[in-house]
C-alpha cells in the first residue's frame, strides 16, 4: 500500500491557508514542518512567527522572528528586518523579559536610522519609548510621542500603529486626569479592533490593555463589556491561545464580580499555571486573586498559601491577609496589618482597596471614629476619580460607619445609593454584603418585616456563593430559623457552619466570644440531633443542605 508523504511546500501551502482560516496552532504545525524542511521565505518566517504566537508557543515565536529579522538583512531589506524586530521586542516587553526586549529596540532603531528612509517602522518603534515615558509619569510628553506615532501611521496607511498609538493616547488622557476622554478614545481603538481593522497580535495586546486600564480605574461596566467582546473576538479563533499576564488575572476577577465563584477559581489557577513557567510579572497579581477567591469561600489554608505565594513574588498581600486575618477570628492581627498597610500605600487607587478593608476591620474592632474618617477619605477619592464603581464602595462603607454610629436612617441612604450601582454591575457579592446592612438598619428603624426579608435575601446569596465567612458573620447578629435545618437552633447552625470550614472548636469559640467547653457541647448537641457519628459526617451535611 503507497504511503503519501508531504513535502516542504505542501505543508507550507497548509500553513498559507491555515492563517488564512485563522487556525493558529494548524498553521504552526504545518509552517515549523515546511521551515524543517526547507528554508522559508521572509514573508512566511513573519507568518510562523505570528501563528506561533498566536497559538501560546512564544519560543517558537520568539525564533521565527529571529530568522525573519535576520534573512530580511541578508537580503538587504533593513527597515523589515526593523519591523520584525519592534514584533519581537513587544513579545519580549509583555512576557517581563525587560533587558532582552529593549535590547531588540535598540538594534530595530539603529537599523532605521541608518537606513535614512521615512517609513512606518520609525512611529512602531517610538511606541516602546512613549510607554517608558509614560510609565515615569510623564503623562503629556507620552501623549505628544503617541500623537506622532499616530500620525505616522496614518500617513502610511498601517492600522496596526494607528491602533496602538491611540491606545497610548488614551492612557495618557487617562492617567493626565483627562479619564473621559481618554476611555472614550479607548473605546475606539477596541471598536476598530471588533471590526476586523487592526491584526491578531495588536488586537490581542490592545482588548487586554484597554481592560486593564479600566480596571485600574475602577470602571467595571467597561471591564465587563470589554472583557466579554474579548471573549466572543477569540472564539471566533478557536485555536488561539491568547490570555497573557494581567489579562488571565482580569477574567478571573470579572467571573466573580458576576458571582460564578468556581470558574473564576479555575481562571486564577489557570492564570497561576501559566503565568509560573517562566515566572511572568503578573503571577503575584494571579496568586492574590487565588487567595481572595480562597478566602471568601472559607478556605483559610489555601488563602494563606496564595497570599504568601503573591507576596513571595514581590505582590503585596494586603488587604486580602488583614482581611482573612478578621475571618479567622484574628481581630489584633487584622487591625495592626491594615494600619500598616495604610500607612505604606499611598497611590490612590491602591490605597482605596485598603481603606475599605480598614473600614470593615476598625468597626470589627469598634473603632467606630477611625472607620468613619477612613470611610470619608474613601468618599473623596471616589469623587476625585469619578468612578461609580468606587462610590459605591465608599457609599456602602459609609452606610456601615453610620449604622454603627447609630444613624440608621442616614445608613440607608447611603446604601441605596451603594445597592443601585451593584445591581447595574450585577455584582451578587458586594450586592448581599450591602443588602445585609440594608436589613440591620431597617430593622434598627423598627421595620422587621422588610428587614427580615433584607436578610433573608442577602443570606440566600450569600449561601449561594460559598461565602463561608459572610454567612457566619450574618449568623452572629442575625440567627437564622430555617426549618430546612432540623430542629437545630440558630446558634447549633452558627456552629456547623463553622464547623464545616474547618475550625477546630478554639476557633469557633473565639470567633463567637463563647467558652471552649459550650462549643464543645454545642458541637455534641448538633451530632446527636442530626443523628451524626463525627465532625466530617457533620461536614458533609453541611454541604448537603447548603449551609455553606
Amino acid at each position: 500500500m503507497a504511503t503519501t508523504t508531504t513535502t516542504p511546500l505542501d505543508e507550507l501551502t497548509r500553513g498559507r491557508a491555515a492563517c488564512r482560516e485563522q487556525a493558529w496552532a494548524t498553521a504552526a504545525d504545518a509552517l515549523g514542518a515546511a521551515a524543517a524542511g526547507s528554508a522559508l521565505e521572509p514573508a512566511d518566517l513573519e507568518l510562523l512567527a505570528t501563528a506561533a504566537y498566536l497559538a501560546g508557543r512564544d519560543e517558537a515565536s520568539t525564533t521565527a522572528w529571529e530568522d525573519a529579522y535576520r534573512e530580511h538583512l541578508r537580503r538587504g531589506d533593513p527597515v523589515r528586518a526593523a519591523r520584525c524586530g519592534f514584533w519581537l521586542s513587544l513579545a519580549l516587553l509583555l512576557r517581563g523579559e525587560m533587558a532582552r526586549g529593549s535590547g531588540w529596540v535598540a538594534k530595530s532603531h539603529r537599523l532605521v536610522a541608518d537606513s535614512g528612509e521615512d517609513c512606518a517602522e520609525r512611529g512602531f518603534l517610538m511606541l516602546p519609548t512613549a510607554l517608558a515615558t509614560l510609565f515615569e509619569g510623564g503623562a503629556a510628553a507620552a501623549q505628544a510621542i503617541f500623537e506622532q506615532a499616530a500620525e505616522i501611521g496614518e500617513r502610511f496607511a498601517e492600522p496596526d500603529l494607528v491602533a496602538l498609538a491611540r491606545h497610548g493616547q488614551g492612557q495618557a488622557l487617562v492617567r493626565g486626569g483627562d479619564k473621559a476622554a481618554g476611555l472614550a478614545l479607548l473605546d475606539e481603538v477596541l471598536a476598530s479592533v471588533a471590526s476586523g481593522e487592526v491584526g491578531q497580535i495588536a488586537g490581542g495586546i490592545l482588548y487586554c490593555a484597554v481592560i486593564e486600564t479600566c480596571h485600574e480605574v475602577f470602571d467595571l461596566r467597561r471591564v465587563r463589556e470589554w472583557t466579554a467582546a474579548l471573549s466572543r473576538w477569540c472564539a471566533a479563533q478557536p485555536e488561539l491561545v491568547l490570555y497573557r499576564g494581567q489579562c488571565l488575572v482580569h477574567r478571573s476577577e470579572v467571573l466573580q464580580l458576576s458571582g460564578e465563584w468556581p470558574d473564576a477559581v479555575r481562571e486564577a489557577q489557570l492564570a497561576c499555571e501559566r503565568l509560573s513557567t517562566p515566572a511572568h510579572p503578573a503571577l503575584g497579581m494571579a496568586m492574590y486573586q487565588l487567595g481572595e477567591l480562597h478566602r471568601l469561600c472559607g478556605k483559610a489554608e489555601e488563602a494563606e498559601a496564595a497570599f504568601a505565594g503573591a507576596s513571595a513574588c514581590g505582590h503585596y498581600p494586603q488587604p486580602g491577609l488583614a482581611l482573612l486575618r478578621l475571618g479567622q477570628g484574628r481581630l489584633d492581627a487584622a487591625v495592626t496589618a491594615v494600619r500598616a498597610a495604610a500607612a505604606e500605600v499611598t497611590e490612590p487607587r491602591s490605597r482605596a482597596r485598603v481603606l475599605a478593608a480598614y473600614v470593615e476591620i476598625m468597626l470589627a474592632a469598634g473603632d467606630v471614629a477611625d472607620a468613619g474618617g477612613a470611610a470619608a477619605e474613601l468618599t473623596a477619592t471616589a469623587e476625585d476619580l469619578d468612578s461609580p464603581t468606587l462610590r459605591a464602595v465608599a457609599a456602602q462603607a459609609s452606610g456601615a460607619v453610620r449604622l454603627a454610629e447609630g444613624d440608621p436612617a442616614g445608613a440607608l441612604e447611603a446604601l441605596h445609593d451603594a445597592a443601585e450601582e451593584w445591581q447595574a454591575l450585577q455584582a451578587r457579592y458586594d450586592g448581599a454584603r450591602t443588602r445585609v446592612l440594608v436589613g440591620l438598619a431597617r430593622r434598627l428603624l423598627g421595620d422587621e418585616d422588610a428587614a427580615r426579608l433584607d436578610l433573608a435575601g442577602a443570606r440566600s446569596t450569600l449561601v449561594g456563593l460559598g461565602a463561608v465567612g459572610d454567612v457566619a458573620a450574618l449568623d452572629r447578629v442575625a440567627p437564622t430559623e430555617d426549618p430546612a435545618y432540623g430542629n437545630l437552633s440558630p446558634r447549633e447552625v452558627q456552629v456547623l457552619r463553622l464547623v464545616a470550614t474547618g475550625r477546630t472548636n478554639a476557633a469557633i469559640a473565639a470567633e463567637l466570644v463563647l467558652s471552649e467547653r459550650t462549643v464543645d457541647r454545642h458541637v455534641s448537641n448538633i451530632l446527636a440531633k442530626l443523628g451524626l457519628g463525627s465532625r466530617s459526617a457533620a461536614t458533609a451535611w453541611a454541604y448537603e443542605h447548603r449551609l455553606v
